[in-house]
């Protein structure tokens, strides 16, 4: 039986993760869990968030878990979700600047709203274009809608990595992959039929 762990640093509402996940992955181990060796022996990570950037590295580091979160990004099948993402980049503007995790190259800005003609936060559904083939988008129709609350976007470094791309006033990468890693901007736990065929292709993958 494969073992999924959701990462608990104390900075998300797990409860529509957790039944998403056991929903699409209903012959496997789900754990919610902010210790060391559940997570080093689990066999998929989704790490999760919402709140603001810098709370968010504090909850990490008061948990002392950047190593192991580090360490399980480079070797398993790794899903960031919302501010589990922008964490993954080196630096975020948000709280007047916040250091992140730096496992993705790239950095965090606030969504530019130049002629007060979008709602910041970006809240509600919206469409996410596929820019790169890849498996997670296996069975997803191209331009499907998905979930978001967030007030900022992440700027990864290599276009490369950038999979999926929204627009709300100006386009953004929506959804980066990287190696053994995938993040989403949106929630896929809370994003209908395509979130949830998001989230079974993350735990078929190998």
């Amino acid at each position: 039986m494969k073992t999924i762990v959701i990462v608990d640093y104390g900075m998300s509402n797990l409860s529509s993760v957790i039944k998403a996940t056991e929903y699409v992955a209903p012959n496997s181990n789900v754990i919610v869990s902010s210790d060391f060796e559940e997570i080093d022996n689990a066999d998929k990570i989704i790490f999760p968030g919402q709140g603001a950037a810098k709370n968010c590295m504090s909850s990490i580091s008061k948990k002392k878990l950047e190593s192991v979160i580090k360490k399980n990004s480079k070797e398993k099948p790794f899903l960031g979700i919302c501010m589990g993402m922008q964490v993954l980049m080196d630096f975020s503007e948000e709280n007047e600047g916040t250091s992140c995790l730096g496992i993705i190259k790239g950095n965090v800005r606030k969504f530019k709203n130049l002629n007060n003609n979008i709602k910041i936060p970006h809240m509600g559904w919206n469409k996410i274009k596929k820019n790169n083939d890849h498996s997670i988008w296996n069975g997803i129709k191209d331009e499907s809608y998905f979930y978001f609350v967030h007030s900022y976007l992440i700027e990864p470094e290599s276009d490369a990595d950038i999979i999926g791309v929204t627009e709300h006033g100006e386009k953004f990468c929506s959804v980066i992959a990287k190696q053994n890693i995938i993040a989403i901007q949106g929630h896929p736990e809370k994003s209908s039929s395509a979130g949830l065929k998001f989230l079974k292709n993350f735990i078929q993958m190998k």
